[in-house]
């Protein structure tokens, strides 16, 4: 895995479409265009920043792109949904929080992050805004590069096994929430169930799948209260696009 992170950054410098590895995602080959559009530079309002704040553990958000692309959630967009791509899970980011509300956000202020930093991890997280925006308001909070945040982001990212949630329904019904949790922990030796927390939107739809870390890196069981869906949930399970 290691080799391909430098493949991608070849492949960025030619000028021709890309067609690179499909690194941490669910097809085979992801399509880049030859130019991309800079990244939005976010102007954050001093309410929004929250420094200081001792970091307790991680999380790695995984996001289920059709409910995303369906819904116009965070990193939808032509690149995403309309670029004969067919993303199911994708790198939403790595967020370093605290013990509890308000989570760090913004510490400090953002640099752009650089063109060849950003196409090497669009097979990932497929928006550029995304990109720059996880940087601004995760990675800032602990890393001192943007280079180190998605190195870190990338290598749990990938040694993450994803299941196909689509394939887990059963009698006619939408897969359970325990039994996503299952399927993720069978997947990864020493993934515990504790480890992973499941976002729905209001009406039980699969949104995400969130993945406590301890400060070394390692899955750990989530702060209490912290799984979000109950293992009894029925989800909807937007299907990936034909």
């Amino acid at each position: 895995m290691a080799l391909l992170l430098p493949l991608l950054l070849l492949v960025a410098c030619d000028g021709a479409v890309d067609r690179a590895p499909m690194v941490g995602a669910d097809v085979e080959g992801c399509i880049l265009p030859d130019s991309l559009p800079a990244p939005e530079m976010e102007r954050v309002r001093p309410d929004e920043v929250v420094a200081g704040r001792t970091i307790r553990y991680h999380l790695l958000a995984v996001t289920w792109m059709p409910e995303t692309c369906r819904s116009g959630g965070d990193g939808q967009g032509e690149l995403a949904c309309d670029s004969g791509n067919r993303f199911g899970w994708t790198l939403h980011g790595l967020w370093p929080n605290a013990d509890g509300k308000p989570y760090p956000r913004f510490c400090r202020p953002a640099t752009r992050v650089r063109d060849q930093t950003i196409r090497a991890n669009l097979c990932r997280t497929p928006s550029v805004d995304l990109v720059q925006h996880e940087w601004a308001a995760h990675g800032t909070c602990g890393w001192d590069t943007p280079e180190a945040y998605f190195e870190r982001a990338a290598a749990l990212y990938d040694r993450l096994s994803r299941p196909d949630p689509t394939a887990l329904a059963a009698a006619g019904e939408g897969p359970t929430a325990g039994r996503l949790r299952e399927a993720f922990a069978a997947l990864n030796p020493g993934l515990p169930r504790e480890a992973i927390h499941i976002a729905v939107t209001p009406e039980s739809r699969l949104r995400e799948v969130r993945v406590c870390h301890d400060l070394a890196f390692e899955p750990a069981a989530c702060p209490a209260g912290g799984l979000g869906a109950p293992d009894g949930v029925v989800l909807t399970v937007e299907p990936v696009a034909d």
